[in-house]
């Protein structure tokens, strides 16, 4: 079992905290685990892409009818 060491300041060295975080040693250890964590990751960010830009969407369709509104209002000299 490895020792983290804590400074004066209460914050660990990055060294310290690097060898006693085993990243290596699980699944990302492999190219095939390596692989499936970018997919993962790809898919995470798609997903987010997505429900961000069906908002946006949104927001620039009501966009266009609020302003092609206040165009018509306008050019009928109602506003």
């Amino acid at each position: 079992m490895r020792i983290l060491v804590v400074e004066s300041d209460m914050s660990a060295s990055t060294a310290a905290l690097a060898t006693s975080v085993p990243l290596q040693a699980g699944f990302l250890g492999s190219p095939m685990g390596q692989l499936l964590a970018a997919l993962v990751a790809a898919a995470l960010v798609v997903i987010v892409g997505k429900f961000v830009l069906s908002l946006a969407w949104r927001l620039i369709t009501i966009g266009i009818v609020v302003v092609a509104a206040l165009f018509l209002l306008s050019t009928l000299g109602v506003i």
